[in-house]
């Protein structure tokens, strides 16, 4: 069973084509940043229309460089949500039309679902059940996962998310967009000696905040001598707070699970700081530590596609609605 997936919730076009048991067969990205960092940031209308441009051509490079056609594709996954209305439209409209088009059933996927299940597609993959830390620009969320679709929300961030908030103290400190991945680059040249706070873990509970660490940021930064070191020592001290909170929920979300098994996965896991403080804290705890690769730690296709593969084993598909959520509350999806 061949299942086409396509992801289009934000600023990444991404397609990945997967095997029931041949596994991963390929995949493509193609990335928007060039066109975003002149503005600073996503402009959604620009998204919607670079998808557009964008997505049909890189079907036919996957199938072409995939040596099949069409008619040997047996589903479709798709992103329908979170994410920016305007291009979850783009890969809906355009997966329900293929699937129309090939006589295919249709599958619509959660994204932080597919984040989840992206280290599924490693050589060894966690087994179920395991405590999941999702961390993106727009979501921090720790899930009690017991199977496909059976997730139990355990914390989440009230305010903004770990990758937004590494965003905006990277344009404090003057640097432009992607904001998260120059800040860490500038932190490596850092000491962490300012000292910033740990959000939240000095009470009870699973949630997250770090809106107070990007006031906190933006207080040093105008009280600093604005030098380019001190610049990259607030950048240090920033991340290290960061990945220090999330290893004490994460730690904290094991002993109140009694599970001995920690997956990390979107965007911001791709942080080798935050990989380095989570790996010590599970090493203490003799938890097992799961991470997808780098490359699928991003929005991509890959890991829509084997989302979508699941469902489709277990018989779920879409009607001829298109379906996209901008919000989607992950503890209503159901199991396979």
């Amino acid at each position: 069973m061949y299942v086409l997936g396509i992801e289009t919730s934000c600023d990444e076009t991404g397609l990945g084509l997967y095997h029931a048991q041949k596994g991963l067969v390929h995949h493509l990205l193609y990335s928007q940043i060039d066109m975003h960092s002149e503005y600073g940031g996503v402009v959604p209308e620009l998204a919607s229309r670079d998808h557009v441009r964008k997505l049909l051509p890189l079907v036919r490079q996957l199938l072409q460089e995939c040596q099949l056609a069409g008619s040997a594709i047996d589903g479709i996954a798709y992103t329908a949500g979170p994410g920016l209305m305007g291009a979850l439209l783009v890969g809906a409209t355009t997966a329900r039309s293929l699937a129309w088009a090939w006589q295919i059933p249709a599958i619509a996927v959660h994204h932080m679902e597919g984040h989840l299940l992206a280290p599924m597609l490693e050589a060894n993959p966690p087994p179920f059940p395991f405590v999941a830390l999702l961390i993106s620009g727009g979501h921090t969320l720790l899930v009690n996962v017991q199977g496909v679709g059976r997730y139990h929300l355990l914390g989440e961030s009230l305010d903004d998310a770990a990758g937004e908030a590494f965003d905006k103290t990277a344009k404090l400190l003057g640097l432009g967009y992607p904001g998260g991945p120059k800040l860490s680059a500038l932190a490596a040249h850092g000491k962490p000696d300012f000292k910033f706070p740990r959000p939240m873990t000095d009470r009870p509970g699973l949630d997250f905040s770090f809106s107070g660490l990007k006031t906190f940021a933006l207080n040093t930064v105008n009280a600093c001598d604005g030098s380019w070191q001190s610049h990259a020592d607030i950048a240090a001290a920033f991340q290290s707070a960061v990945a220090d909170t999330l290893a004490i929920k994460c730690k904290r979300a094991l002993e109140q699970t009694g599970l001995q098994r920690l997956v990390v996965a979107g965007g911001v896991s791709a942080n080798q700081h935050i990989r380095s403080t989570l790996a010590a804290m599970a090493d203490k705890t003799k938890a097992q530590l799961y991470f997808p690769r780098p490359e699928f730690c991003t929005d991509n296709g890959a890991m829509i596609a084997y989302a979508g593969c699941q469902r489709l084993l277990a018989g779920q598909h879409e009607g001829l609605a298109i379906a996209a959520y901008p919000r989607w509350a992950m503890d209503s999806l159901v199991g396979c």
